[in-house]
């Protein structure tokens, strides 16, 4: 039996790039759905319901394909850093994280409409900022575009000019956990 089509239901460059690099056969197909932002949710939560309903949105146009929906969120001390408004917001948020680990969560959902299959997962990162103080911050937002990250920070962008340490998977900081992503995309087509 064939695999149905892979849909990326993302405008995130980052995520095709990581689809690509492994080698998956996608296409892509953006959401229009607006992200909830509840501070009564864990950031795991919050970032599971978001990639699903990136991912239905799109299924429902596309009820034959699999359709791939990913949020990730960052976290620290049970406060949640989404995308920045503006590079105000962006040096406040980076203001918060220097010197101090937190916790970047990718929710990811698998969903195909047809065969009613779903399967949802988040991975979590551990990362330590360094201590920065205003000018470090500066020179960073000066060289990055921190507007479409979580976080306002791309690790896979000047990473070291700001990150100390990592625990955990590298590609989930920059926006999906392809390694658990190949893993299950490997049950997903050995169960039809």
């Amino acid at each position: 039996m064939k695999t149905p089509p892979l849909i990326l239901a993302s405008a995130s460059p980052r995520r095709s790039e990581l689809l690509r690099q492994i080698g998956v056969e996608f296409t892509v197909v953006t959401s229009d759905v607006e992200e909830i932002h509840d501070q009564e949710l864990t950031a795991r939560e919050l970032a599971l319901v978001n990639a699903y309903r990136k991912a239905r949105a799109v299924a429902k146009k596309h009820p034959d394909a699999v359709v791939l929906g990913a949020d990730t969120l960052v976290t620290l001390d049970q406060q949640l850093f989404g995308k920045p408004a503006d590079l105000d917001e962006a040096f406040q948020m980076l203001a918060q994280l220097q010197g101090h680990t937190h916790e970047v969560v990718t929710g990811v959902c698998l969903l195909n409409l047809r065969s009613h299959r779903q399967r949802t997962f988040a991975e979590t990162t551990a990362v330590t900022f360094q201590a920065l103080n205003e000018d470090a911050i500066r020179r960073y937002l000066a060289r990055v575009n921190p507007l479409d990250k979580a976080g306002a920070y791309g690790i896979q962008e000047e990473g070291e000019m700001i990150v100390e340490t990592i625990s955990g998977s590298f590609t989930n900081v920059v926006g999906l956990p392809v390694e658990r992503l190949q893993a299950e995309l490997r049950a997903w087509e050995a169960k039809p």
